[in-house]
């Protein structure tokens, strides 16, 4: 099986169906069909052939998922950002991958037009504004312009389809490569998880679909069983219209992350619930640890049970789940979902007895490599198994725990954000002699970034400052949210 086919096969049993609602856009599975290929083919037209990366720089719209689809038609690979990336940041991440094509909203190309001579892979820029002509190509036009005839490309199920980054360090980008046959398999054992089918409609608000959560739970799940995906634009602030759009579209399923479920609590808890939200039948949340007093907090208001998945990047979506009546124990993820093993392991791959704390350790579909970058692999992979950097324990009965984790890394609102990263850009502002860069516990978010700051000898910097340097350079959400300056030399290396 490879994803197009996938999508072929839904499209014959269900092209009537709506796939997509966004606002007052219903656009049918038939619909879709015809939007990918017309992609697909105008790609072809542009010298894109099978194995070629394309890479997208588009935010939670049917565009994204046309896109998405168009370029696995022509059996070219995906290479989906993070749209809030700066130039540098991008640069990094496209010198690994070396796309020839980059697809994506003018806001989000401008640090990309701004810095061609960092892009040297891009042979073009496709905007989807409709007056892009005379700075980029038309989107509007090339589909204009191209035909609905299904791309004759035997596509394998072996075959790379998507290069996922993890939003690992930008100077060390770490990209999971990921086979036609592992999203496959993913996008089945999510569906059985879940316990989804043709009949569900699936809200995806506030959950990037460049994010392997909305991508392979949401989008890849939902189109492989024929389900509907409501796209509700805006984020946190907007929870009210998020309710209403459940309401009014009798949505059934909702995925998230820990952030958007503490502020709903927050708001249901403030203002109550003003919606009707008797069709959900299924909430789950994942892509950062879960706090048990949400969990608890959201069935008090919400009278729905809080599902708490896990998962990574790597295993190309969610791993595990637990029972969809919310029956399993509280503070677990979950038993595996089907195709999956975990086993917990010791610093000597050793396999550890029921409750025992250690590495989380995982089997099933999952990424082939990090492209390009052997060193990281070998870390990754051994012997089959995939080594996630996560503790945690299973008890006898098979469910998960997720107890901490062994990488250095920060969970914020569900993005990974390594201290490294932002740790090696502290470094180069000229009064900064050393920079320890942690994850400081949050209640609504989950952690936020601390910086740790020891300025040369004779300097001074305040903490906006520090901020001001950064904001041009890194992602918004990777910004130091505080800053402490201390006079004594770290123990150990900066980017320890």
């Amino acid at each position: 099986m490879n994803a197009t086919l996938m999508l072929e096969k839904t499209v014959q049993k269900f092209g009537a169906r709506i796939a997509l609602v966004s606002g007052e856009r219903r656009i049918s599975y038939s619909d879709v069909d015809a939007t990918t290929s017309r992609i697909a083919n105008a790609l072809a037209g542009m010298g894109i052939r099978k194995g070629d990366r394309v890479a997208l720089l588009i935010t939670n719209s049917p565009e994204f998922a046309f896109a998405y689809f168009g370029i696995l038609k022509l059996g070219a690979v995906v290479v989906a950002l993070d749209n809030r990336y700066k130039a540098g940041e991008l640069a990094s991440v496209l010198a690994n991958c070396q796309p020839r094509i980059l697809i994506g909203e003018n806001p989000c190309l401008e640090p990309v037009a701004a810095n061609l001579p960092l892009f040297p892979s891009l042979e073009k820029i496709i905007s989807l504004a409709p007056d892009a002509a005379g700075r980029f190509i038309s989107y509007p036009e090339i589909l204009a312009n191209s035909t609905v005839a299904r791309p004759e490309i035997t596509i394998n199920p072996d075959d790379l389809a998507m290069i996922s980054y993890s939003g690992g360090p930008t100077s060390h980008p770490k990209g999971a490569v990921i086979t036609h046959r592992n999203l496959c398999a993913e996008a089945a054992a999510s569906g059985t998880g879940f316990a989804q089918n043709k009949d569900d409609v699936i809200m995806l608000f506030a959950l990037p679909m460049y994010h392997n959560f909305a991508l392979g739970s949401v989008l890849l799940t939902s189109v492989s069983l024929g389900s509907c995906i409501v796209i509700v634009p805006g984020t946190g602030v907007s929870i009210g219209s998020l309710m209403e759009t459940i309401q009014r579209e009798k949505g059934t399923m909702w995925l998230g992350v820990p952030y958007i479920f503490a502020l709903a609590v927050k708001i249901a808890a403030e203002e109550g619930i003003k919606s009707d939200l008797s069709s959900l039948r299924l909430v789950a949340s994942g892509g950062a640890p879960l706090p048990v007093s949400t969990i608890i907090d959201f069935q008090k208001h919400f009278r729905l049970p809080l599902l708490d998945v896990w998962g990574l990047t790597e295993a190309v979506s969610h791993v595990t789940c637990p029972p969809v009546d919310g029956s399993g124990p509280l503070g677990s993820c979950g038993r595996p979902i089907p195709g999956f093993e975990v086993k917990i392991v010791d610093d000597n791959s050793n396999e550890l007895p029921a409750d025992h704390d250690g590495e989380i350790i995982v089997r099933g579909p999952m990424m082939e490599c990090y492209y390009h970058n052997p060193e990281d692999t070998a870390k990754a992979l051994k012997n089959g198994w995939l080594y996630t950097g996560d503790i945690g324990k299973i008890d006898k009965d098979g469910f998960v725990y997720i107890t901490g984790r062994k990488k250095r890394m920060i969970i914020l609102k569900g993005q990974n954000v390594y201290p490294r990263d932002i740790e090696e850009i502290l470094l180069t502002h000229p009064k900064v002699a050393e920079a320890k860069v942690v994850g400081v516990t949050d209640k609504l978010r989950g952690e936020i970034v601390s910086a740790i700051i020891r300025l040369k000898e004779g300097q001074e910097a305040s903490e906006q400052e520090i901020k001001q340097f950064c904001h041009p350079v890194m992602a918004d959400y990777k910004v130091p949210k505080q800053v402490i300056f201390t006079r004594y030399p770290a123990r150990t290396g900066a980017s320890n």
